[in-house]
């Protein structure tokens, strides 16, 4: 009687543990094994860009380090995936790869959490900034060494403006 009390048992253990719609789990990863990069989502997350503008605020005075990725010190687009990773938002490393992620918008419909992107010291998208909302814009600059404020209309970066991108809908933040 245990003995088929324990076969009961073990069957609905392994059954509950079974996969039923067909999907066959990923090994575990071994030493020296290549481990893919991180996806891109690529795609609209709602979420409130003010407060991503805040957590970007916040970092005002951060060092510039070339290659930076934490609050010890940013580079350009180390700044914007730090800011949008705190929010759940996985961006590409570097500023060109960035500037793929999520949709191109028109420069007159830029808003808090749009994703701008300068012409600077190479062609095409060497440099990357945040809205804030209105002509403002924060970033990582090399420059003056610190994370700031700028704006977008200024002599310097009016005529290095390349284009903005939406990586997050500010439409659909509270919707189910």
């Amino acid at each position: 009687m245990k003995r088929a009390l324990w076969s009961v048992v073990a069957v609905v253990a392994a059954a509950g543990c079974a996969s039923h719609n067909g999907a066959v789990p990923t090994p575990f990863p071994t030493v020296g094994a290549a481990r893919a990069a991180p996806r891109p989502t690529g795609l609209l997350r709602p979420m409130d860009p003010y407060a991503v503008s805040s957590t970007a605020l916040d970092l005002r005075g951060v060092p510039y380090v070339d290659g930076g990725t934490t609050p010890a010190g940013f580079d350009c687009s180390g700044f914007t995936r730090y800011v949008f990773e705190q929010h759940g938002v996985e961006l590409p490393r570097l500023a060109a790869d960035q500037y793929r992620t999520g949709e191109p918008i028109d420069p007159n419909d830029i808003e808090a959490g749009d994703l701008l992107f300068f012409s600077t010291i190479a062609p095409g998208a060497s440099h990357v900034a945040m809205s804030i909302g209105g002509d403002e814009f924060v970033h990582a600059p090399s420059e003056r060494g610190e994370v700031r404020v700028e704006r977008l209309s200024s002599s310097y970066w009016s005529q290095r403006f390349l284009g903005a991108r939406r990586v997050i809908d500010s439409t659909r933040v509270g919707a189910p």
